[in-house]
Protein backbone atom coordinates (compact mmCIF):
# COMPACT_ATOMS: atom_id res chain seq x y z
CA UNK A 1 0.00 0.00 0.00
CA UNK A 2 0.95 3.51 -0.72
CA UNK A 3 0.37 5.51 2.56
CA UNK A 4 0.01 9.30 2.00
CA UNK A 5 0.14 10.04 6.04
CA UNK A 6 0.86 8.84 8.78
CA UNK A 7 -3.11 8.16 9.22
CA UNK A 8 -3.68 5.66 7.26
CA UNK A 9 -0.51 3.84 8.52
CA UNK A 10 -2.11 3.60 11.97
CA UNK A 11 -6.19 2.75 11.07
CA UNK A 12 -4.47 -0.04 8.39
CA UNK A 13 -1.76 -1.01 11.44
CA UNK A 14 -4.60 -1.41 14.05
CA UNK A 15 -7.66 -3.16 12.04
CA UNK A 16 -4.79 -5.80 10.51
CA UNK A 17 -3.35 -6.54 14.04
CA UNK A 18 -6.94 -6.99 15.09
CA UNK A 19 -7.75 -9.17 11.91
CA UNK A 20 -4.47 -11.29 12.94
CA UNK A 21 -6.10 -12.22 16.67
CA UNK A 22 -8.82 -12.98 15.24
CA UNK A 23 -7.41 -15.52 13.13
CA UNK A 24 -5.41 -16.87 15.99
CA UNK A 25 -8.79 -16.88 18.13
CA UNK A 26 -6.78 -14.57 20.41
CA UNK A 27 -8.83 -11.71 19.67
CA UNK A 28 -10.92 -11.52 22.80
CA UNK A 29 -8.06 -12.63 24.92
CA UNK A 30 -5.38 -10.46 23.77
CA UNK A 31 -6.92 -7.43 22.96
CA UNK A 32 -6.92 -5.32 26.25
CA UNK A 33 -3.07 -5.29 25.88
CA UNK A 34 -3.18 -3.97 22.47
CA UNK A 35 -2.97 -0.89 22.86
CA UNK A 36 0.04 -1.15 25.78
CA UNK A 37 1.94 -3.67 22.75
CA UNK A 38 1.46 -0.44 20.18
CA UNK A 39 2.76 2.16 22.63
CA UNK A 40 4.54 0.89 24.97
CA UNK A 41 6.02 3.03 27.82
CA UNK A 42 9.69 3.23 27.10
CA UNK A 43 7.98 4.27 23.51
CA UNK A 44 8.89 8.02 23.29
CA UNK A 45 7.45 8.73 19.75
CA UNK A 46 4.13 9.17 20.38
CA UNK A 47 2.94 10.37 17.37
CA UNK A 48 2.27 14.39 18.98
CA UNK A 49 0.67 13.44 21.56
CA UNK A 50 1.51 14.22 25.21
CA UNK A 51 2.80 11.11 26.56
CA UNK A 52 2.41 6.74 25.85
CA UNK A 53 -0.71 6.86 28.19
CA UNK A 54 -2.37 9.20 26.10
CA UNK A 55 -1.81 7.07 23.27
CA UNK A 56 -3.29 4.05 24.33
CA UNK A 57 -6.14 5.99 25.05
CA UNK A 58 -6.39 6.42 21.70
CA UNK A 59 -5.53 2.95 20.71
CA UNK A 60 -8.42 1.67 22.77
CA UNK A 61 -10.86 4.82 21.01
CA UNK A 62 -9.97 3.87 18.06
CA UNK A 63 -10.83 0.15 18.13
CA UNK A 64 -14.53 0.74 19.02
CA UNK A 65 -15.62 1.56 15.43
CA UNK A 66 -13.43 -1.25 13.69
CA UNK A 67 -15.74 -3.35 16.01
CA UNK A 68 -18.66 -1.58 14.77
CA UNK A 69 -19.35 0.80 17.68
CA UNK A 70 -18.65 4.81 18.54
CA UNK A 71 -18.33 6.59 21.27
CA UNK A 72 -21.73 6.39 22.61
CA UNK A 73 -21.76 2.88 22.51
CA UNK A 74 -19.41 3.00 26.28
CA UNK A 75 -21.48 3.14 29.79
CA UNK A 76 -18.28 2.69 31.42
CA UNK A 77 -14.74 3.44 31.37
CA UNK A 78 -13.77 0.79 32.80
CA UNK A 79 -15.81 -2.09 30.60
CA UNK A 80 -12.64 -3.66 28.95
CA UNK A 81 -12.09 -3.93 25.41
CA UNK A 82 -12.74 -7.54 25.77
CA UNK A 83 -16.26 -7.32 26.47
CA UNK A 84 -17.04 -5.48 23.03
CA UNK A 85 -14.96 -7.72 20.75
CA UNK A 86 -17.05 -10.23 22.77
CA UNK A 87 -20.05 -8.96 21.65
CA UNK A 88 -18.97 -7.85 18.02
CA UNK A 89 -17.74 -11.23 17.27
CA UNK A 90 -21.36 -12.67 18.63
CA UNK A 91 -23.89 -10.02 17.22
CA UNK A 92 -26.20 -11.55 14.41
CA UNK A 93 -26.20 -8.34 12.32
CA UNK A 94 -24.38 -5.05 12.43
CA UNK A 95 -26.39 -2.42 14.96
CA UNK A 96 -25.00 1.00 14.62
CA UNK A 97 -26.78 3.31 12.08
CA UNK A 98 -24.27 6.24 11.48
CA UNK A 99 -21.83 6.19 9.66
CA UNK A 100 -19.21 8.09 10.50
CA UNK A 101 -17.96 8.48 13.97
CA UNK A 102 -15.51 11.10 15.79
CA UNK A 103 -12.89 10.03 18.53
CA UNK A 104 -13.21 12.70 21.43
CA UNK A 105 -9.54 11.45 22.41
CA UNK A 106 -8.06 11.91 19.51
CA UNK A 107 -10.34 14.71 18.46
CA UNK A 108 -8.12 18.08 20.77
CA UNK A 109 -5.51 19.44 19.02
CA UNK A 110 -6.77 21.95 16.44
CA UNK A 111 -7.09 25.17 17.49
CA UNK A 112 -10.29 26.64 18.44
CA UNK A 113 -9.90 29.91 16.87
CA UNK A 114 -9.12 30.54 12.86
CA UNK A 115 -7.44 33.68 13.07
CA UNK A 116 -4.07 34.39 14.62
CA UNK A 117 -1.34 37.61 14.52
CA UNK A 118 2.06 36.14 13.36
CA UNK A 119 5.45 37.64 13.74
CA UNK A 120 5.24 39.17 10.56
CA UNK A 121 2.86 42.08 12.27
CA UNK A 122 5.07 45.51 12.49
CA UNK A 123 3.08 47.54 14.52
CA UNK A 124 1.93 49.69 11.77
CA UNK A 125 -0.12 53.21 12.37
CA UNK A 126 -2.77 52.56 10.12
CA UNK A 127 -4.49 49.71 12.88
CA UNK A 128 -6.65 48.57 9.92
CA UNK A 129 -7.15 45.27 11.84
CA UNK A 130 -8.84 46.62 15.11
CA UNK A 131 -10.73 49.34 13.31
CA UNK A 132 -12.72 47.10 10.90
CA UNK A 133 -13.23 43.98 13.85
CA UNK A 134 -16.42 43.93 14.68
CA UNK A 135 -16.12 43.02 18.06
CA UNK A 136 -13.17 45.19 19.44
CA UNK A 137 -10.64 42.11 20.20
CA UNK A 138 -7.63 43.31 19.11
CA UNK A 139 -5.33 45.16 20.97
CA UNK A 140 -1.75 45.89 20.64
CA UNK A 141 1.51 45.52 23.06
CA UNK A 142 2.69 48.71 24.46
CA UNK A 143 6.54 47.86 24.03
CA UNK A 144 6.58 46.65 20.37
CA UNK A 145 2.73 48.01 19.20
CA UNK A 146 2.08 43.70 17.77
CA UNK A 147 -1.46 43.09 17.17
CA UNK A 148 -3.22 40.62 19.80
CA UNK A 149 -6.21 39.04 19.31
CA UNK A 150 -8.20 38.09 22.25
CA UNK A 151 -9.71 34.83 21.15
CA UNK A 152 -12.69 34.81 24.24
CA UNK A 153 -14.15 37.90 21.95
CA UNK A 154 -13.07 36.64 18.82
CA UNK A 155 -16.17 35.40 16.18
CA UNK A 156 -13.48 34.27 13.37
CA UNK A 157 -14.86 36.50 10.74
CA UNK A 158 -11.84 37.11 9.12
CA UNK A 159 -12.10 41.27 8.77
CA UNK A 160 -8.57 41.38 10.51
CA UNK A 161 -6.69 38.98 8.09
CA UNK A 162 -8.53 40.67 4.95
CA UNK A 163 -7.35 43.96 5.84
CA UNK A 164 -4.21 43.67 7.21
CA UNK A 165 -1.70 45.75 4.83
CA UNK A 166 1.45 43.13 5.72
CA UNK A 167 -0.78 39.66 5.37
CA UNK A 168 0.62 39.18 9.00
CA UNK A 169 -2.92 37.37 10.43
CA UNK A 170 -3.11 34.05 9.24
CA UNK A 171 -6.08 32.06 8.56
CA UNK A 172 -5.56 28.40 10.25
CA UNK A 173 -8.48 25.92 9.28
CA UNK A 174 -9.60 23.04 10.80
CA UNK A 175 -9.58 20.01 8.21
CA UNK A 176 -12.07 18.44 9.15
CA UNK A 177 -14.00 21.68 8.80
CA UNK A 178 -12.49 22.74 5.72
CA UNK A 179 -12.59 19.77 3.75
CA UNK A 180 -16.78 19.43 4.13
CA UNK A 181 -18.45 20.89 1.63
CA UNK A 182 -21.80 21.06 3.35
CA UNK A 183 -20.55 22.42 6.59
CA UNK A 184 -21.59 19.05 8.07
CA UNK A 185 -19.38 18.80 10.87
CA UNK A 186 -18.21 21.53 13.61
CA UNK A 187 -16.98 21.44 17.16
CA UNK A 188 -19.35 21.17 19.90
CA UNK A 189 -19.15 23.44 23.25
CA UNK A 190 -15.81 21.14 24.72
CA UNK A 191 -14.09 21.95 20.88
CA UNK A 192 -14.60 18.10 19.47
CA UNK A 193 -16.07 17.78 16.39
CA UNK A 194 -19.53 16.60 15.95
CA UNK A 195 -20.81 15.38 12.52
CA UNK A 196 -24.60 16.51 11.56
CA UNK A 197 -26.06 13.24 9.43
CA UNK A 198 -28.76 15.24 8.54
CA UNK A 199 -26.40 17.55 6.41
CA UNK A 200 -23.64 14.94 6.27
CA UNK A 201 -23.25 13.24 2.42
CA UNK A 202 -20.86 11.33 3.47
CA UNK A 203 -18.47 12.16 0.64
CA UNK A 204 -15.80 11.27 3.21
CA UNK A 205 -13.34 14.23 2.47
CA UNK A 206 -13.15 14.66 6.03
CA UNK A 207 -11.92 11.00 6.96
CA UNK A 208 -8.86 11.73 5.64
CA UNK A 209 -8.24 15.16 6.04
CA UNK A 210 -7.71 14.85 9.65
CA UNK A 211 -4.40 15.42 10.66
CA UNK A 212 -4.88 13.43 14.16
CA UNK A 213 -7.48 10.38 12.76
CA UNK A 214 -9.85 11.30 14.80
CA UNK A 215 -12.40 10.55 12.62
CA UNK A 216 -13.39 6.51 11.68
CA UNK A 217 -15.82 4.68 9.86
CA UNK A 218 -18.33 2.20 11.36
CA UNK A 219 -16.91 -1.17 10.24
CA UNK A 220 -18.46 -4.18 9.47
CA UNK A 221 -15.75 -6.26 8.91
CA UNK A 222 -15.96 -8.07 12.14
CA UNK A 223 -19.34 -8.90 10.88
CA UNK A 224 -18.88 -10.33 7.47
CA UNK A 225 -15.81 -12.37 9.03
CA UNK A 226 -18.21 -13.55 12.10
CA UNK A 227 -20.67 -14.82 9.37
CA UNK A 228 -18.03 -16.25 7.04
CA UNK A 229 -16.86 -18.31 10.26
CA UNK A 230 -20.28 -19.39 10.99
CA UNK A 231 -20.58 -21.32 7.79
CA UNK A 232 -22.75 -18.46 6.16
CA UNK A 233 -22.70 -18.59 2.61
CA UNK A 234 -20.98 -14.49 2.02
CA UNK A 235 -20.48 -13.24 -1.70
CA UNK A 236 -18.68 -10.47 -2.15
CA UNK A 237 -19.83 -8.12 -5.35
CA UNK A 238 -16.31 -5.79 -6.17
CA UNK A 239 -16.65 -2.57 -7.64
CA UNK A 240 -15.37 -1.75 -10.87
CA UNK A 241 -12.22 0.77 -8.42
CA UNK A 242 -10.70 -2.86 -7.40
CA UNK A 243 -8.22 -2.99 -10.72
CA UNK A 244 -6.77 -0.12 -9.75
CA UNK A 245 -5.73 -1.32 -5.64
CA UNK A 246 -3.85 -3.98 -5.73
CA UNK A 247 -0.62 -4.34 -8.44
CA UNK A 248 -1.51 -7.57 -9.84
CA UNK A 249 -4.03 -9.17 -12.30
CA UNK A 250 -8.42 -8.95 -11.05
CA UNK A 251 -8.00 -12.82 -11.29
CA UNK A 252 -5.60 -12.72 -8.32
CA UNK A 253 -7.43 -10.20 -6.18
CA UNK A 254 -10.43 -12.10 -6.60
CA UNK A 255 -8.76 -15.38 -5.77
CA UNK A 256 -7.42 -13.13 -2.99
CA UNK A 257 -11.35 -12.36 -1.95
CA UNK A 258 -12.10 -16.22 -1.74
CA UNK A 259 -9.22 -17.02 0.00
CA UNK A 260 -10.61 -14.83 3.03
CA UNK A 261 -13.75 -17.12 2.97
CA UNK A 262 -16.55 -15.62 0.56
CA UNK A 263 -18.33 -18.04 -1.31
CA UNK A 264 -18.28 -16.14 -4.86
CA UNK A 265 -17.10 -12.75 -6.10
CA UNK A 266 -19.33 -11.29 -8.55
CA UNK A 267 -18.21 -7.65 -10.34
CA UNK A 268 -20.02 -5.28 -10.35
CA UNK A 269 -19.22 -4.10 -13.53
CA UNK A 270 -21.75 -6.49 -14.44
CA UNK A 271 -23.96 -4.23 -12.51
CA UNK A 272 -22.95 -1.34 -14.33
CA UNK A 273 -24.24 -2.53 -17.72
CA UNK A 274 -27.56 -2.82 -16.26
CA UNK A 275 -26.99 1.00 -15.24
CA UNK A 276 -26.06 2.17 -18.34
CA UNK A 277 -28.91 0.19 -20.36
CA UNK A 278 -31.58 2.03 -18.01
CA UNK A 279 -29.75 5.44 -18.47
CA UNK A 280 -29.23 5.93 -21.48
CA UNK A 281 -32.70 5.06 -22.36
CA UNK A 282 -33.83 7.31 -19.85
CA UNK A 283 -32.11 10.00 -20.61
CA UNK A 284 -33.31 10.01 -24.46
CA UNK A 285 -37.01 9.46 -23.52
CA UNK A 286 -36.37 12.94 -20.99
CA UNK A 287 -34.53 14.75 -23.46
CA UNK A 288 -36.92 13.93 -26.34
CA UNK A 289 -39.82 14.70 -23.84
CA UNK A 290 -38.95 18.21 -23.38
CA UNK A 291 -37.08 18.19 -20.32
CA UNK A 292 -33.83 20.27 -20.15
CA UNK A 293 -31.09 18.07 -18.74
CA UNK A 294 -30.28 14.93 -16.83
CA UNK A 295 -27.93 13.88 -14.19
CA UNK A 296 -26.54 10.52 -13.67
CA UNK A 297 -27.43 8.33 -10.36
CA UNK A 298 -24.80 6.34 -9.14
CA UNK A 299 -22.78 8.56 -6.87
CA UNK A 300 -24.81 8.12 -3.48
CA UNK A 301 -23.06 11.62 -2.09
CA UNK A 302 -24.94 13.14 -5.16
CA UNK A 303 -27.40 11.04 -4.01
CA UNK A 304 -27.41 12.05 -0.21
CA UNK A 305 -26.52 16.33 -1.44
CA UNK A 306 -30.06 16.10 -3.46
CA UNK A 307 -31.70 15.05 -0.45
CA UNK A 308 -30.42 17.25 1.87
CA UNK A 309 -29.13 20.50 0.27
CA UNK A 310 -30.35 20.59 -3.44
CA UNK A 311 -34.14 19.27 -3.52
CA UNK A 312 -34.72 21.45 -6.60
CA UNK A 313 -32.40 18.74 -8.21
CA UNK A 314 -34.66 15.74 -7.92
CA UNK A 315 -36.70 16.00 -10.88
CA UNK A 316 -33.34 16.11 -13.26
CA UNK A 317 -31.63 12.87 -11.35
CA UNK A 318 -31.71 9.88 -13.33
CA UNK A 319 -33.75 7.10 -11.87
CA UNK A 320 -31.90 4.38 -12.26
CA UNK A 321 -30.08 2.15 -9.45
CA UNK A 322 -27.00 2.02 -9.19
CA UNK A 323 -23.96 -0.49 -10.33
CA UNK A 324 -24.70 -1.65 -6.95
CA UNK A 325 -28.09 -2.34 -6.43
CA UNK A 326 -28.47 -4.31 -9.95
CA UNK A 327 -25.60 -6.19 -9.20
CA UNK A 328 -27.05 -7.12 -5.53
CA UNK A 329 -30.29 -8.46 -7.79
CA UNK A 330 -28.35 -10.59 -9.57
CA UNK A 331 -26.61 -12.01 -6.86
CA UNK A 332 -29.56 -12.56 -4.44
CA UNK A 333 -31.37 -14.88 -7.69
CA UNK A 334 -28.38 -16.33 -7.84
CA UNK A 335 -27.71 -16.80 -4.13
CA UNK A 336 -31.23 -16.23 -1.89
CA UNK A 337 -30.18 -17.26 1.29
CA UNK A 338 -26.93 -15.73 1.12
CA UNK A 339 -25.28 -12.85 2.45
CA UNK A 340 -24.00 -9.76 0.52
CA UNK A 341 -20.92 -7.85 0.59
CA UNK A 342 -20.09 -4.80 -0.92
CA UNK A 343 -16.76 -4.60 -1.53
CA UNK A 344 -15.46 -0.74 -2.30
CA UNK A 345 -14.18 2.51 -2.01
CA UNK A 346 -16.69 5.03 -1.04
CA UNK A 347 -18.26 5.79 2.52
CA UNK A 348 -21.44 6.73 1.24
CA UNK A 349 -22.31 3.17 0.09
CA UNK A 350 -22.32 2.60 3.91
CA UNK A 351 -25.88 4.79 3.83
CA UNK A 352 -26.68 3.74 0.41
CA UNK A 353 -27.18 0.21 1.82
CA UNK A 354 -29.92 1.23 4.33
CA UNK A 355 -32.46 2.68 1.65
CA UNK A 356 -35.10 0.70 0.87
CA UNK A 357 -35.28 -1.94 -1.52
CA UNK A 358 -31.37 -1.92 -1.30
CA UNK A 359 -30.19 -5.88 -0.61
CA UNK A 360 -27.17 -5.38 0.39
CA UNK A 361 -25.93 -6.80 3.42
CA UNK A 362 -23.04 -5.78 4.74
CA UNK A 363 -19.90 -3.11 3.69
CA UNK A 364 -16.44 -3.78 3.61
CA UNK A 365 -13.82 -0.86 1.97
CA UNK A 366 -10.72 -1.66 -0.02
CA UNK A 367 -8.93 -0.34 2.58
CA UNK A 368 -10.55 -2.46 5.23
CA UNK A 369 -10.02 -5.12 2.75
CA UNK A 370 -6.20 -4.42 2.06
CA UNK A 371 -6.04 -4.53 6.43
CA UNK A 372 -7.85 -7.56 6.18
CA UNK A 373 -5.13 -9.45 3.68
CA UNK A 374 -2.72 -8.28 5.81
CA UNK A 375 -4.38 -9.64 9.00
CA UNK A 376 -4.87 -13.00 7.40
CA UNK A 377 -1.63 -12.88 6.17
CA UNK A 378 -2.93 -13.23 2.64
CA UNK A 379 -0.32 -12.51 -0.74
CA UNK A 380 -2.18 -11.25 -2.89
CA UNK A 381 0.02 -11.62 -6.20
CA UNK A 382 0.61 -15.23 -4.61
CA UNK A 383 -3.12 -15.75 -4.48
CA UNK A 384 -4.77 -18.53 -7.17
CA UNK A 385 -6.37 -16.71 -9.93
CA UNK A 386 -10.40 -16.51 -10.00
CA UNK A 387 -12.25 -15.50 -12.50
CA UNK A 388 -15.71 -14.62 -12.17
CA UNK A 389 -18.49 -16.26 -14.24
CA UNK A 390 -19.58 -13.07 -16.29
CA UNK A 391 -17.15 -10.56 -17.36
CA UNK A 392 -18.40 -6.69 -18.18
CA UNK A 393 -17.37 -4.61 -20.54
CA UNK A 394 -14.57 -1.84 -20.92
CA UNK A 395 -16.58 0.80 -20.67
CA UNK A 396 -18.68 -0.90 -17.70
CA UNK A 397 -15.07 -1.08 -15.81
CA UNK A 398 -14.67 2.42 -16.64
CA UNK A 399 -17.52 3.23 -14.27
CA UNK A 400 -14.29 3.73 -11.64
CA UNK A 401 -12.71 7.03 -13.10
CA UNK A 402 -14.34 10.09 -13.48
CA UNK A 403 -16.13 10.71 -16.82
CA UNK A 404 -16.57 6.88 -17.01
CA UNK A 405 -20.31 6.86 -16.60
CA UNK A 406 -20.34 9.65 -19.28
CA UNK A 407 -18.51 7.66 -21.68
CA UNK A 408 -20.53 4.51 -21.06
CA UNK A 409 -23.65 5.80 -21.43
CA UNK A 410 -22.78 7.64 -24.89
CA UNK A 411 -20.83 4.66 -26.29
CA UNK A 412 -23.92 2.54 -25.37
CA UNK A 413 -26.48 5.34 -27.25
CA UNK A 414 -23.72 5.18 -30.15
CA UNK A 415 -24.21 1.43 -30.48
CA UNK A 416 -27.94 1.68 -30.31
CA UNK A 417 -28.87 2.22 -34.63
CA UNK A 418 -32.23 4.10 -33.02
CA UNK A 419 -30.23 6.02 -30.53
CA UNK A 420 -27.29 7.21 -32.79
CA UNK A 421 -28.20 10.37 -34.48
CA UNK A 422 -29.56 10.89 -30.87
CA UNK A 423 -26.45 10.82 -29.36
CA UNK A 424 -24.30 12.72 -32.05
CA UNK A 425 -26.55 15.60 -30.71
CA UNK A 426 -26.05 15.43 -27.22
CA UNK A 427 -23.93 17.72 -25.02
CA UNK A 428 -22.52 16.44 -21.96
CA UNK A 429 -20.03 17.44 -19.07
CA UNK A 430 -18.57 15.76 -15.69
CA UNK A 431 -18.99 17.44 -12.63
CA UNK A 432 -15.84 15.57 -10.46
CA UNK A 433 -15.46 16.39 -6.85
CA UNK A 434 -18.01 17.58 -4.81
CA UNK A 435 -16.56 20.65 -3.59
CA UNK A 436 -18.06 23.71 -2.65
CA UNK A 437 -18.18 25.33 -6.24
CA UNK A 438 -19.57 22.31 -7.12
CA UNK A 439 -22.31 22.31 -5.01
CA UNK A 440 -22.83 25.99 -5.37
CA UNK A 441 -23.32 24.85 -9.78
CA UNK A 442 -25.37 22.09 -8.69
CA UNK A 443 -27.38 24.03 -6.68
CA UNK A 444 -28.36 26.61 -9.16
CA UNK A 445 -28.78 23.90 -12.22
CA UNK A 446 -31.71 22.78 -9.66
CA UNK A 447 -32.69 26.82 -9.01
CA UNK A 448 -32.87 27.31 -12.46
CA UNK A 449 -34.44 23.89 -13.81
CA UNK A 450 -31.77 24.25 -16.63
CA UNK A 451 -27.70 23.16 -16.99
CA UNK A 452 -25.06 23.89 -19.31
CA UNK A 453 -25.56 20.87 -21.21
CA UNK A 454 -27.96 18.08 -21.27
CA UNK A 455 -26.21 15.37 -19.72
CA UNK A 456 -24.67 15.85 -15.98
CA UNK A 457 -21.93 13.37 -14.57
CA UNK A 458 -21.79 13.91 -11.23
CA UNK A 459 -19.16 12.06 -9.06
CA UNK A 460 -18.20 13.09 -5.53
CA UNK A 461 -14.82 11.80 -5.72
CA UNK A 462 -12.35 14.50 -8.18
CA UNK A 463 -10.93 11.32 -10.13
CA UNK A 464 -13.80 9.22 -9.44
CA UNK A 465 -14.53 6.12 -7.81
CA UNK A 466 -10.79 4.89 -8.07
CA UNK A 467 -9.60 8.10 -5.95
CA UNK A 468 -12.39 7.16 -3.13
CA UNK A 469 -11.93 7.98 0.58
CA UNK A 470 -11.41 4.18 1.18
CA UNK A 471 -9.52 3.36 -1.33
CA UNK A 472 -6.19 1.40 -0.80
CA UNK A 473 -3.84 2.33 -3.24
CA UNK A 474 -3.01 6.39 -3.72
CA UNK A 475 -4.64 8.16 -6.15
CA UNK A 476 -2.30 9.21 -8.76
CA UNK A 477 -0.97 5.09 -8.72
CA UNK A 478 -4.27 3.92 -8.65
CA UNK A 479 -5.87 5.90 -11.78
CA UNK A 480 -3.10 4.98 -13.72
CA UNK A 481 -3.09 1.15 -12.44
CA UNK A 482 -7.46 1.33 -13.39
CA UNK A 483 -6.93 3.64 -17.37
CA UNK A 484 -4.32 0.44 -17.82
CA UNK A 485 -6.22 -2.27 -16.38
CA UNK A 486 -8.94 -1.16 -18.23
CA UNK A 487 -7.08 -0.46 -21.59
CA UNK A 488 -6.34 -4.39 -21.94
CA UNK A 489 -10.37 -5.45 -22.18
CA UNK A 490 -11.54 -5.31 -25.72
CA UNK A 491 -14.75 -6.23 -25.89
CA UNK A 492 -16.89 -2.71 -26.00
CA UNK A 493 -20.27 -1.75 -26.60
CA UNK A 494 -19.38 -0.72 -30.49
CA UNK A 495 -18.26 -4.66 -30.67
CA UNK A 496 -21.15 -6.38 -28.52
CA UNK A 497 -23.81 -4.49 -30.81
CA UNK A 498 -21.87 -6.03 -34.19
CA UNK A 499 -21.59 -9.29 -32.49
CA UNK A 500 -25.80 -9.23 -31.68
CA UNK A 501 -26.19 -8.17 -35.58
CA UNK A 502 -24.29 -10.61 -36.71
Amino acid sequence: MTFINNVMIVRHKLLSTLVERWCKDELIKTIDRIPIELSPRKNRNVLGRCCPHKERAVWKYKTFPLLGFDMSDEKDELTPLSQYAHEALHRPKPTKENVLCVIDEACTSCVQINYEVSNLCRGCVSRACSINCPKNCISFSPKTGQARIDHSVCVSCGACHKHCPYHAIVYIPVPCEESCPVGAITKDEEGIEQIDESKCIYCGSCLNACPFGAIFEISQVFDILGAIERGEQVVAIVAPAILGQFKTSREKVYGAIKEIGFHDVIEVAQGAMDTVSHEGAELVEKIEGGQAFMTTSCCPSFYELVDKHAPGLKPFVSHSHSPMVYTAERARAKYPNSRIVFIGPCVAKRKEVKRPNVDVDMVMTFEELGSVFAGMNIEVKDAPEYTPEFSAVREAHAFARNGGVKDAVLSYLHAIPRYKNFAEQLTAEEVAGLDKAAVRKLKNYGRKGKADVQFVEVMACEGGCVTGPSAFNDIVAGRRQLLKEVDKMELTYDKLAHQQEA
